[in-house]
């Protein structure tokens, strides 16, 4: 084998060592939030990430937060029966007003970041739902939560 094809075969295992280290790095530090003052890490620049508490003015992370009636008990129980039958899910933290969940994708097993803060004196649930990797993700996450307020609205007793 040549010096050149050596280098070459060299080069093409280090960036693809590369390539398969970036999609697998360790967990980010997702879970930042002040459960006190019911508020959410911002949403990052990337369009793979939607917030009730992003401005409304961007129309790109901006989504409406859920609301309810009655306790808050009753609304984090409605809210974890929700995430629960919903496939490939996994809760993390379950606090008396914070959930942080995960959502993994069926094909590729993306994983998704989903917090929500359960704020009864505005009988609101704010949320911030994310992916964990890339910078697009075709909609899921605002679609996502489309289906939880969807059927969180549906679980409520009439």
């Amino acid at each position: 084998m040549s010096a050149f094809s050596k280098k070459l075969l060299i080069s093409a295992g280090l960036l693809s060592a590369m390539a398969l280290t970036a999609c697998t790095a360790a967990t980010p530090t997702i879970v930042e939030r002040n459960a006190v003052a019911k508020t959410l890490q911002p949403c990052p620049d990337s369009p793979n990430c939607v917030s009730t508490q992003a401005p409304r003015e961007d129309a790109q992370h901006y989504i409406e937060p859920i609301t309810y009636t009655g306790s808050a008990a009753d609304a984090r129980q409605r809210l974890l029966d929700v995430i629960a039958a919903m496939p490939r899910t996994k809760i993390v933290t379950d606090e008396e007003l914070y959930i942080h969940a995960t959502f993994t994708s069926l094909i590729f097993r993306f994983v998704d970041d989903v917090q929500f803060v359960i704020d009864d004196a505005a009988k609101t649930i704010h949320f911030r739902s994310a992916s964990r990797v890339g910078r697009g993700d075709m909609g899921v996450n605002r679609n996502r939560m489309e289906e939880i307020r969807a059927r969180f609205n549906q679980a409520a007793v009439p």
